[in-house]
């Protein structure tokens, strides 16, 4: 794996929460000042993100102000999520003091793509597909919305915005859908960025859970990546995944914590 995978993966989540947010109309991505601030337009902070930070100690305090100041400017919602890698080392503290409050804390894991374990890619008769049309994606997308209740409107919305460049040869998001017979079932994107190949939006619709679902499409776009010679996947694990994930090959580096303004 690679000898720094705290700074790829950073770089895998900046290519992740930018790459839609550079190209289109009513969004932006602003970096400069030590980090990456991407916004969508929408009042959904899972497309509203800080993330890449990389700051003095003596003038973080300010810039970091500046930051939370541009959302609550437009009244939208954002996290600020902070790897291994951001600097200065006491920023969760820093961003406290700012007035945020700790939301999550998930882990920071990577996997070699030549020691993947081998597992059923088809339980139960799963099928999982690559999207490549609208449809698909129409699916991906509201499968996504229905991980809030009630389902998150904002989602659907962004993908709808997004995808003639995420149905694009040139997108390094790669959607995948699970479905069983004609129903779809799970989720999963692989971001290509930093050198790595990182995975974001695991999901198992809760009544689908258990069947193995999980595995599979966990490791269904890892193959895929390593057919096209990416060699290292990264990924930002939930307490109710890392079973699942360590059991096909990751292994934990680190952690990941999300900070979001108060309700």
């Amino acid at each position: 794996m690679l000898p720094n995978l705290a700074e790829a993966a950073d770089e895998n989540l900046v290519t992740h929460a930018t790459w839609v947010q550079r190209q289109t109309a009513g969004m932006a991505v602003i970096e400069e000042s030590g980090l990456v601030l991407a916004d969508s337009g929408l009042a959904c902070d899972t497309f509203n993100l800080i993330c890449h930070t990389r700051l003095d100690r003596d003038t973080a305090p300010a810039q970091i102000h500046r930051a939370i100041h541009y959302f609550a400017n437009a009244n939208r919602p954002f996290s600020w999520w902070t790897g291994p890698a951001d600097q200065p080392a006491d920023l969760g503290d820093l961003l406290l003091a700012a007035g945020l409050v700790r939301a999550e804390t998930e882990l920071a894991m990577a996997a070699d793509l030549a020691q993947l374990a081998e597992v059923d890619l088809s339980p139960q008769g799963l099928r999982i597909e690559r999207v490549r049309t609208l449809a698909q994606l129409h699916d991906f997308a509201n499968l996504v919305a229905a991980l809030w209740t009630p389902p998150d409107t904002n989602v659907v919305r962004f993908y709808e915005l997004a995808a003639p460049l995420l149905l694009s040869a040139e997108s390094p998001l790669w959607f995948y859908v699970g479905y069983l017979d004609a129903v779809p079932v799970g989720t999963v994107e692989l971001t290509v960025g930093g050198g790595v190949v990182g995975l974001y939006s695991v999901s198992t619709v809760a009544t689908y859970r258990r069947r193995g679902f999980g595995s599979a499409l966990t490791v269904w776009p890892l193959l895929d990546a390593r057919t096209a010679g990416y060699t290292t996947a990264i990924l930002q694990a939930a307490a109710a995944g890392v079973g699942i994930y360590k059991r096909v090959g990751f292994e934990v580096f680190g952690e990941i914590t999300e900070y979001k303004p108060p309700l």
